[in-house]
């Protein structure tokens, strides 16, 4: 056993190493984003007490459930053989658990998109609603992050054979989605819009899933190219918003002055 981490080790010291840790760890953060939109638009329906603790919880819980199915590396590449077939596709495990993985996120992205914009169905808006407990936040942070951690995993077994690499990329990960929820966490109870365009990017992310579990393959990069182009318009419209708002408040200062 020694033996055998010191040659993954060995490995990681060297250029090769060190170039596949990068990509991986890259790849890791990039497969995060979607993980953390959903984590900090759940942990916003908890008092604002326990939002911290509960994206802590949830994103620790989340690592320490990667660690243990990257000791499981070799089963879980065996998720991708065929399962049974129907209509001639063939279906996995895999395949499976992003099949429900996708259902849960459109679920869950269309309840809350209805919660939001619904005004009599007696709950109100999504930013701020303190409508779960801290032990359902977690439970739902766990459950679809098992669905990203079986994908992220099988991909990562596609770059590298080195375990030493896959933990430390799951490690360096997590430690990044941690630093960032809060902020990002912050950022979508401030505003309003935000959650919206989120919550849209779930709907996305959950059709994509569905898709890849039926094998028609949609490459991330288009996927994160319409969600950057998608922020940058909303962006640009806080922006807008915010200067009409200084506008206006120096003309109703100024007609205060004359008066």
């Amino acid at each position: 056993m020694a033996e055998f981490w010191a040659e993954h080790f060995t490995f990681v010291t060297s250029v090769e190493g060190w170039i596949a840790l990068g990509t991986l760890i890259a790849m890791e953060i990039v497969l995060g984003i979607d993980n953390l939109i959903f984590i900090s638009i759940l942990s916003n329906k908890l008092p604002e007490a326990d939002r911290s603790r509960a994206r802590r919880l949830g994103i620790g819980g989340a690592l320490l459930m990667r660690l243990v199915l990257l000791a499981t590396v070799a089963y879980i590449a065996q998720l991708t053989q065929p399962l049974f077939t129907v209509l001639d596709k063939s279906f996995s495990w895999r395949d499976l658990i992003l099949l429900a993985g996708g259902l849960f996120l459109m679920w869950k992205a269309t309840k809350e998109i209805h919660h939001s914009v619904d005004t009599e169905d007696g709950k109100e808006n999504i930013v701020g609603a303190a409508t779960l407990t801290v032990g359902g936040a977690i439970f739902q942070i766990l459950l679809l992050d098992l669905v990203f951690s079986v994908d992220s995993i099988i991909t990562a077994v596609g770059m590298t054979d080195h375990l030493a690499i896959m933990y430390i990329a799951v490690i360096v990960a997590m430690a990044v989605m941690l630093f960032a929820a809060d902020p990002l966490g912050r950022f979508i109870a401030a505003n309003p819009t935000i959650v919206m365009l989120a919550l849209g990017f779930l709907l996305m992310i959950g059709m994509t899933l569905i898709a890849e579990a039926f094998h028609f393959h949609v490459p991330r990069g288009y996927v994160y190219a319409a969600m950057g182009f998608s922020t940058l318009v909303e962006v640009l419209n806080m922006l807008a918003r915010r200067a009409r708002k200084k506008k206006q408040a120096a003309e109703a200062a100024s007609k205060a002055t004359l008066h």
